[in-house]
């Protein structure tokens, strides 16, 4: 992966606290954005740029910049991973693009009153978005880490990026919040069944096929460990000493996020519908 940019450090808040911006080269003219933790992708074209989350205003702002100034072209469409705000917040900045998103995405952000551009093209199914000679290609593989989560597939660059709901060489967030299972390792399956050969996720570093099969492979032992505890009966802090999913104590966070993990399945298998 080529450096496009050096890291900028730009202060934000206060004098002492600063955002980690940098823009580097997936392949071709794909390129991934970071902000801080949070990463969205954007595709140059020569008849403009696709961009996805913007993350934040401040992050949008720099970053419509830095393409200004770098490709000499405007933002033409902005795609919506997910409707949760800390990835899809700032859209504002890019005024003069078309919005897309998922018809679920537009719904919930619409009802959650988030103050961002709603999708003005939405999809149930798929889509296919072409703009000067390249293609992305937007799918709904079902319910995950939220219900509106989609896959962006780059085919030309063979790069899918897919947003919280698949993480690399990490567990996933905490307790799992907004999730729904089994669902989740059903969407994760179809992101398998594409061609791809690189996964860029919404946090964390990029990733592979394997990887992507790895975080399914945990999702279904966590899942099926706590489903079993919970029909037996078990409390919630028996299983945090007794599930300890070790073959998957390489992955990023394990000491930290594997009792929150476990709790967030709790929690979904003991709500009001299960």
């Amino acid at each position: 992966m080529k450096l496009l940019l050096v890291t900028a450090l730009l202060g934000i808040c206060c004098p002492f606290s600063f955002a980690q911006r940098a823009i580097t080269n997936i392949q071709g003219d794909l390129y991934r954005f970071q902000n801080n933790a949070h990463y969205s992708v954007f595709l140059v074209t020569g008849k403009g740029v696709i961009a996805t989350d913007p993350i934040n205003e401040e992050a949008a702002s720099w970053l419509k910049t830095q393409i200004k100034q770098r490709f000499n072209q405007p933002v033409k469409y902005v795609i919506y991973s997910h409707h949760h705000a800390d990835h899809i917040s700032g859209g504002q900045v890019f005024d003069e693009a078309v919005f897309v998103g998922h018809s679920l995405t537009k719904k919930a952000i619409a009802q959650e009153n988030i103050d961002v551009p709603l999708p003005q093209k939405t999809f149930d199914d798929k889509m296919t978005l072409i703009l000067g000679g390249k293609v992305v290609k937007l799918f709904y593989p079902g319910k995950s880490h939220s219900d509106n989560c989609i896959i962006m597939l780059f085919p030309q660059e063979k790069t899918i990026f897919a947003v919280d709901f698949i993480s690399i060489k990490r567990l996933p967030y905490r307790t799992l919040n907004n999730s729904y299972f089994p669902d989740w390792m059903e969407a994760i399956k179809k992101v398998e069944a594409l061609d791809f050969e690189v996964l860029a996720p919404g946090h964390g570093e990029l990733g592979g096929k394997a990887e992507v099969t790895e975080h399914r492979k945990y999702l279904e032992a966590l899942f099926t460990a706590v489903k079993q505890a919970h029909t037996q009966g078990q409390s919630l802090d028996d299983m945090k000493k007794t599930i300890l999913l070790e073959s998957y104590q390489h992955l990023g966070q394990y000491q930290a996020w594997r009792e929150m993990n476990i709790e967030g399945v709790y929690n979904f298998l003991s709500g009001p519908s299960k």
